[in-house]
């Protein structure tokens, strides 16, 4: 199959959490636009009532509701109605998560669990609750996790907790489902244009230029990026990829490259 095909996931089913806006309704675009119907759970209804108004407004099959992935029997009820809706699911996309920046000595222990509930429990909760509803075999899973999944970084204990938390998740999930045909996988975006986290990381024009700087790339990745990597793990050209983190990061797992290394500085010399 080619991916990139307009009618590449023509007659399928794909619910996605934390599709709002950013990365993930970036993904639910991407599907929808090759044939997918979509549905969107946020916590906010205001903002699903707008993310869906804007896919259908592109001629696109969209719906969707407020839940909160903190409550699993909100999340049960939004993957019933997804279901009684389009039919059995073949695609989910766990990607609701919370980010600040904070020193651990002076972080609360409420701030600290409010984010391994929304990222950790919310994927568990999506991903669990799906597993009635799926398409089996051949149904794709997937969550969005960070580098903090595997790269330690100053203030943001909380999140490297969580992230890593959700990478040890998704491979354990591969492998118990994966003997009736149901692929479990992970992307992990490196800073992408245009989204709430970074604002938040990189609030300032120095501070989105030092990290830039500090990628292989030397540029932020886009929401398409992202959504054309699930494109990818959602379709049959993934049909033996499972239990996988995919990195999507402009090269930031490999190190700083603002810096020159030392064989940099020899050829100089």
């Amino acid at each position: 199959m080619d991916v990139f095909n307009p009618d590449a996931l023509r007659g399928k089913v794909a619910f996605l959490a934390g599709a709002s806006s950013g990365i993930n309704l970036g993904i639910a675009a991407g599907f929808a636009r090759r044939g997918a119907a979509v549905f969107l759970i946020s916590r906010s209804a205001e903002k699903i009532e707008a993310a869906v108004a804007g896919l259908r407004a592109e001629g696109l099959k969209a719906h969707g509701m407020a839940a909160d992935v903190r409550d699993f029997a909100a999340v049960e009820a939004a993957m019933l109605a997804a279901r009684e809706r389009f039919g059995p699911i073949d695609i989910v996309v766990s990607g609701a998560a919370g980010n600040f920046l904070a020193p651990a000595a002076a972080m609360s222990a409420n701030a600290f669990k409010t984010v391994v509930d929304i990222d950790l429990l919310g994927t568990f909760h999506v991903l669990r609750a799906s597993y009635p509803h799926l398409n089996k075999p051949g149904a794709a899973l997937m969550s969005i996790t960070a580098p903090q999944g595997t790269n330690s970084m100053m203030l943001q204990a909380h999140v490297c907790a969580a992230k890593a938390g959700i990478n040890m998740l998704t491979k354990c999930l591969a492998m118990e489902w994966g003997n009736e045909g149901i692929r479990v996988n992970a992307i992990s975006p490196g800073p992408i244009a245009d989204t709430e986290g970074m604002r938040r990381l990189a609030a300032t024009p120095e501070a989105e230029q030092a990290l830039k700087g500090r990628l292989a790339l030397r540029d932020y990745g886009t929401t398409t990026d992202i959504a054309d990597t699930a494109l990818f793990l959602a379709s049959d050209s993934a049909r033996y990829i499972t239990g996988t983190i995919i990195d999507c990061d402009g090269g930031i797992k490999l190190g700083d490259a603002s810096t020159m290394s030392a064989q940099e500085y020899a050829l100089k010399a």
